[in-house]
């Protein structure tokens, strides 16, 4: 009886120890995935400033303003505009 009794004890103190294990190791994966979704989050953040600083960038007034006063670029005159028809 005493042999059952030391058995059973120990299946108790395993199990306890097996679930003590268990929910550190849960506690530890919940704390990496609260971190992963914050820094997703600041992720989200870069990229839409990133969109915004392109646009800003790219801005078809930037460009034509960058094009006349650093590259000295103006638009054609009528005259120096060729149509290029495609052959049939």
């Amino acid at each position: 009886m005493i042999r059952l009794d030391a058995i059973l004890v120990a299946l108790a103190v395993a199990s306890a120890l097996g679930v003590v294990a268990s929910q550190h190791q849960a506690r530890k994966l919940f704390a990496q995935l609260e971190r992963e979704q914050n820094r997703a989050h600041g992720l989200e953040v870069e990229w839409g400033q990133l969109q915004l600083e392109q646009s800003t960038w790219a801005s078809h007034a930037r460009v034509e303003k960058l094009a006349h006063d650093k590259l000295g670029m103006r638009p054609p005159v009528p005259a120096q505009v060729v149509v290029v028809e495609p052959q049939s």
